[in-house]
């Protein structure tokens, strides 16, 4: 094993984080008849029962939740135009209290909290020599085994420190405009965080048909465009709960998002990293085409991906099962390194590295015999028993800063040495 420094921070799966989410009833058979059931029902209290209803409905969930009132307003906007109502004469009592019976809390992180992956945050300023402010993707698993994309920030510096902004008290999920109620939206969708919420606690959530069952896995990376520009792209697995898809997540100011799903052969796999750049003319990505190997993908658009070539097969005795990434290589002087995971006996999984040449990434230059992280005796237990992983680090200086999902449970922190890593080679 490398010597690298075990940062004492752990995030663990918390069922106290909870979001307000719209409660559907389905359309189709007498969903719709009881939602004009129930609309109809509120309609026909008076101003005194109204008030009352209300002010047990806030008793319960206002102090949990971040703007309760303006959430069941803007649920109730929706099902007045799902049912064609005109609220005119509708008191904001009871447009708050409809909006309630179409709402839920959802605990978004109560099973698991793992495979983060890491990149610089959009807001350097005011940060000191030797820090940088960073932000990272989280897989939060809820209800129903649900998952969706958690966020935070926080700063790490050159003695290994690492410090994580506050959680607001409340959380909430981004939202995206004229949605049908009736149907999932299929293809190409944009969600926005609210204005006046902070990224930490800010959830995206499954929205259309083939996300409906998860959003597994983001591999975010800062993408520097060749005019210049800076965009930050993950890559992520969108499942139904039969099938997956490999889809884009694209934001330049992480207020709105676009959620753009990936076309071509390898699309239709899991596990994608995308360099954060083009080389030579071209955008390249790691995939796992195949369950086993992993392969060098090119393209010459960032949605369209076809099979690539066998770039890595499993060598060492902890990777015999399979190899796939552990997230977007990173750029250094030497050239791109690449973090691998590796299935070894009992299925346990351990993080490795390779070294790729920077012009011609075909090209393997080094690669680590034994792992660099693997479950120790007190990570080993948890809702995946004997699992590292992670879906991205970050460089620091000549520090690489690790997070990294524990037993499919946990995420915890790894600073190595850039310079012992490539030695191990």
């Amino acid at each position: 094993m490398i010597d690298l420094f075990q940062h004492a921070l752990r995030l663990h799966a918390d069922p106290s984080r909870v979001v307000v989410r719209p409660f559907h009833l389905a359309w189709g058979g007498n969903g719709g008849n009881r939602t004009e059931r129930i609309v109809s029902a509120v309609l026909a209290l008076d101003a005194a029962e109204t008030r009352a209803e209300l002010e047990l409905v806030l008793k319960d969930f206002e102090a949990r939740h971040w703007q309760t009132r303006r959430v069941f307003m803007t649920r109730y906007d929706e099902i007045e135009d799902m049912l064609g109502i005109d609220g005119s004469e509708i008191g904001d009592e009871k447009r708050q209290l409809i909006g309630a019976y179409f709402c839920h809390e959802y605990s978004y992180a109560a099973a698991a909290l793992m495979n983060p992956s890491a990149v610089p945050h959009f807001d350097q300023s005011g940060m000191p020599a030797g820090s940088q402010r960073i932000l990272m993707s989280l897989r939060a698993v809820g209800e129903g085994h649900i998952s969706s994309v958690a966020f935070r920030e926080g700063i790490i510096t050159d003695d290994n420190q690492l410090k994580l902004a506050p959680e607001p008290p409340f959380a909430t999920a981004t939202d995206a405009v004229g949605l049908d109620e009736e149907t999932l939206p299929e293809g190409p969708i944009t969600v926005y965080r609210h204005r006046d919420s902070t990224l930490s606690g800010t959830v995206i959530f499954p929205i259309t048909a083939a996300q409906s069952k998860g959003l597994e896995d983001l591999r975010l990376v800062q993408f520097h465009h060749d005019n210049g520009d800076v965009e930050w792209l993950g890559t992520y697995t969108a499942y139904n709960g039969s099938t997956i898809q490999s889809e884009l997540l694209r934001t330049r100011d992480f207020r709105a998002f676009d959620l753009v799903p990936m076309t071509g052969p390898a699309a239709r796999n899991k596990g994608m990293a995308l360099f954060p750049r083009k080389v030579g003319g071209q955008y390249m990505m790691i995939g796992r085409q195949d369950g086993e190997n992993l392969f060098l993908l090119k393209s010459d658009t960032l949605t369209h991906w076809d099979e690539g070539q066998k770039l890595l097969v499993p060598e060492f005795p902890w990777e015999l099962v399979q190899i796939g990434n552990c997230g977007p290589p990173i750029e250094l002087d030497e050239g791109w390194l690449l973090l691998t995971h590796g299935v070894g006996a009992m299925r346990k999984y351990a993080i490795g590295a390779v070294l790729l040449d920077k012009r011609d990434p075909s090209k393997v230059l080094g690669r680590t015999p034994e792992p660099i992280l693997a479950a120790a005796d007190q990570d080993r237990e948890g809702y995946v028993p004997n699992v590292v992983y992670t879906c991205g680090a970050i460089r620091h200086g000549e520090t690489l800063f690790v997070p990294y999902g524990v037993a499919d449970s946990s995420v915890a922190f790894a600073f190595i040495k850039i310079s012992t890593l490539l030695a191990a080679m």
